[in-house]
């Protein structure tokens, strides 16, 4: 069965892509905790980030390394907070998160409501910063 993050992969439901490879993708959390707020995502359906073959595994993570220097260059805040859940889509991802404290990327918090506008500048600025 195909996630809603297989279906951003190909096109199907926008995004706001802030960096992008023949094997994963980045874009913008739709119910961020922080502006800034970016999930990382193989483009292979795989539902658990521990059951992902050692290679696949190894380049998300350099992968989502390279989208957090770019937040933390472009968001303010103090660090760039990392969050592996996996409950609510069935598709490995890691949420990057802007922090300046242990309670900002607590996800029972009430998220942001972002214009598409604000969406729109945010991700820009992250894919300009992604090297």
């Amino acid at each position: 069965m195909s996630t809603i993050f297989s279906k951003i992969v190909r096109g199907e439901i926008p995004s706001h892509k802030v960096a992008e490879n023949e094997q994963y993708l980045a874009f913008l959390d739709i119910r961020p905790l922080a502006k800034g707020h970016t999930l990382v995502i193989p483009k292979k359906e795989v539902d658990n980030v521990f059951d992902l073959d050692e290679q696949t595994y190894a380049g998300l993570w350099l992968f989502a390394q390279k989208v957090a220097l770019a937040i933390g260059k472009t968001m303010p805040c103090e660090r760039v907070g990392v969050a592996v859940i996996g409950l609510e889509v069935p598709h490995a991802h890691i949420h990057l998160v802007p922090i300046n404290g242990i309670y900002d990327i607590d996800f029972s918090k009430p998220k942001l409501e972002l214009s598409p506008d604000e969406f729109q500048s945010i991700a820009q600025r992250i894919s300009d910063a992604v090297v």
